[in-house]
């Protein structure tokens, strides 16, 4: 039997009109998934469609959970433009 594997998002909760679920894998099965953010009703139907198991995984309960340690858009970094100036010998 194929299982999805998915966890819930931090930032989102109830009533907010964003998707609640984030997919982390999937296990035996060749599907793809192209949009990784899913609403409960969209993972069931998904689920039921190629009779696979919907796992979810806990939520983080360590020292950093729920610190914005992850996900967001990324730093930008200065310091490669200023490794490449050495000149183009």
């Amino acid at each position: 039997m194929a299982k999805i594997f998915v966890r819930e998002r931090t930032r989102i909760s109830k009533g907010e009109g964003l998707p609640r679920f984030a997919i982390v894998g999937v296990e035996g099965s060749d599907l793809k998934f192209f949009q990784i953010h899913v609403r409960k009703s969209e993972l069931d139907a998904i689920a039921q469609s190629i009779g696979a198991e919907v796992v979810m995984l806990p939520r983080g309960t360590g020292q950093d959970a729920g610190e914005g340690s992850g996900g967001g858009r990324r730093q930008k970094r200065s310091n490669r433009r200023r490794a490449n100036r050495g000149g183009n010998a």
